[in-house]
Order: C-alpha cells, then sequence, then structure tokens
C-alpha cells in the first residue's frame, strides 16, 4: 500500500485545508477504544486552534480495536512518509504522537515502534499495562484477541508488544507527558500510568499531571493549559 496526496483523505482527517504553508510541526491524534467509526468530514475546534500556530493535526483511520498492533503502525508510518514527502522534509519537522487512553497507549506505544520516532509523546489516561487491561473489564478481552490473536505467539506475549509498561525501558529518548484523572473508572490510575511513570522516569524525561477529581480522559482547564502548552513547546523544536 502507498497513500499519495490524492488517497490520504481514506486513511486519515488532516487540518490542511485550515493551513498556510508548510507546517511547523505534527500533532498526531489518536482516538480511544471504539473511535474512528467513520471518517471525519468537519474541522473540529482542535483542529482548529492547531492550524492557527500552523500545526498540522493528523488523525490516522487506525482500527476501532487496534491497540497500536502492527497494521496500526503500518498504516501510521504510511501517513507520516505521504506527509513528509508532500511538504519536502525527507528529515521532518517535529512531530508529536498524542491519544487518550487506547489512543494513550498508541501514542507512547507508536513512540517505540515509528518508522520515524517522534520528537515527543504525550498520553491521556493511557492504558499502560496491557496484559492487566485485559482483566480489567469485560469488554476488552474481545479486542486484545482481535488485536493480537494472529501474532503466532501466546496472547500474553503479543500484548506486551505495545504494553507501554513492557517497553518503558526501552523507549526513545524524548520528552514524555502523562496525565491521568485520579477518579477513572475505565483505566486505573495507579495500576497504569502511576507505574508506567515510575518506571520511565528512571530513565527518560517525563511530566506526570495527576488530575484531581475528574473522571477518564475528562482533563480539568489546569491540565489541558499543561497539555497543550507541553505540544506547543514540543512543535517549537
Amino acid at each position: 500500500m502507498t497513500i499519495t496526496e490524492e488517497t490520504l483523505p481514506l486513511f486519515a482527517y488532516t487540518n490542511r485545508r485550515l493551513l498556510n504553508g508548510a507546517p511547523k510541526g505534527i500533532v498526531l491524534q489518536f482516538i480511544g477504544l471504539g473511535g474512528n467509526t467513520r471518517m471525519i468530514r468537519e474541522d473540529s475546534d482542535e483542529a482548529a486552534l492547531y492550524a492557527e500556530r500552523g500545526i498540522l493535526f493528523v488523525i490516522p483511520y487506525i482500527n476501532p480495536w487496534a491497540w497500536m498492533n502492527k497494521e496500526a503502525v503500518s498504516l501510521t508510518d504510511e501517513v507520516i512518509d505521504c506527509l513528509f514527502e508532500l511538504y519536502a522534509h525527507p528529515e521532518g519537522f517535529p512531530l508529536i504522537s498524542t491519544g487518550g487512553s487506547m489512543g494513550g497507549l498508541c501514542a507512547l506505544a507508536y513512540a517505540y515502534h515509528a518508522k520515524k520516532t517522534p520528537t515527543a509523546a504525550a498520553a491521556n489516561c493511557p492504558v499502560c499495562d496491557l496484559p492487566y487491561h485485559y482483566t480489567e473489564r469485560d469488554d476488552l478481552p474481545r479486542t486484545l484477541v482481535s488485536a493480537f490473536g494472529d501474532y503466532g505467539m501466546p496472547l500474553e506475549e503479543a500484548m506486551k508488544t505495545s504494553s507501554p509498561l513492557h517497553l518503558a525501558q526501552n523507549m526513545p529518548d524524548i520528552p514524555y507527558f502523562v496525565a491521568h484523572c485520579e477518579s477513572d473508572l475505565s483505566v486505573n490510575k495507579e495500576k497504569h500510568s502511576d507505574r508506567f511513570v515510575k518506571l520511565l522516569s528512571e530513565t527518560h524525561t517525563v511530566t506526570y499531571c495527576e488530575v484531581p477529581g475528574r473522571g477518564h480522559c475528562d482533563l480539568s482547564p489546569e491540565a489541558k493549559e499543561l497539555w497543550y502548552g507541553f505540544i506547543f513547546d514540543a512543535c517549537k523544536k
């Protein structure tokens, strides 16, 4: 498969039509579990926010149950290759990997697997321990079997290939921002982000934003300011 300028809208949303000239950076956003079921036709307020700062905003249409498996990595790599070619950047500009929940896992795991390593990664209430998450809710096992069941290895080992906690010590040397809401009932903060950040911080630069009184991925205004501040700063480098 080769994605071209003409076919790009079939495989990803971008805010290209809102930009004037080449972007200052690219922000990838990975969607949570069950998302990406429809192609995006309208530009969101977030897309406009990035465009105002000259930032290309990209949502790859990975499988809604992808969990950043091999196919999701491959598709995202192709989208990025297409964009770098369109804007004539063989080495590229800042590339920020972001997302929430499953998308947060994707943001972190893509930083590890990507053909072109992102320059920073930001994750909101991310799933970090994928083998544990298999047991966390009864709606999850079918999605994980869908993503990793044909890897030709035990399922637990296959899940570890995209589990940030199990990749932490070998993650690329880039800055990371992790936010997790303390009242998250979907992805347990202590089992996921607390453990991941503690391990990653031993060898990497990590900003950890713990958000009191908020549920899953519901960042407070103060946390959102830190989130976007991290991303905007990363796009200047």
